[in-house]
């Protein structure tokens, strides 16, 4: 495989538990469908419950097409936003792999930090809700999405701790 930037073969390396495709002079990596997510979780294990899917939102896809190709399929790849950030990712809408550049993933994770700082406290029920809903339907296998209800409910007592330290202190004093 060749690197999409500088047309030189990739090399393979392990990025938090996952085999990547990098390469040697930008440090750019390819992930292959599903390999973002699991370095994502592998990365920051209270964001598991956060999955940005950068296929799903139809009416929030801007895409536009770059002058880079697929370092496994060889067809062009194409430019999105990850999530609602304005983090440029390139990806390839035949094997839903993912090129990003040299920093990329770590403008993501600190991204989704800062999402699911707001989203723990703003949308803390409708967060809950749908990752119930998800343990029935959801794209990922059960355990993992269980595990990620179990993850929202720890944010929420870590947050509710942090912000509210007096009623924490009330409610340990309550006799048991």
């Amino acid at each position: 495989m060749k690197c999409p930037v500088c047309n030189v073969e990739l090399e393979k390396a392990i990025f938090q538990n996952v085999e990547v495709d990098f390469c040697p002079i930008c440090l750019g990596m390819f992930f292959e469908k599903e390999e973002l997510r699991v370095a994502k979780d592998e990365k920051d294990n209270n964001l598991v419950w956060l999955d940005i899917d950068l296929w799903k939102d139809k009416r929030k896809f801007k895409i536009s097409k770059v002058n880079l190709l697929c370092p496994v399929c060889q067809l062009p790849l194409y430019t999105v936003f990850y999530g609602d950030s304005k983090i440029e990712v390139d990806i390839c809408s035949i094997c839903q792999g993912v090129w990003l550049d040299r920093g990329e993933f770590r403008k993501i994770i600190e991204y989704l930090k800062e999402k699911a700082k707001y989203e723990i406290l703003k949308n803390y029920f409708k967060n809950l809700a749908k990752e119930i809903a998800e343990v029935f339907v959801g794209p990922e296998p059960l355990r993992e999405e269980i595990l990620d209800v179990i993850t929202i409910l720890k944010l929420l007592n870590y947050k509710f701790a942090v912000q509210f330290p007096i009623l924490i202190e009330i409610i340990s004093a309550l006799p048991k």
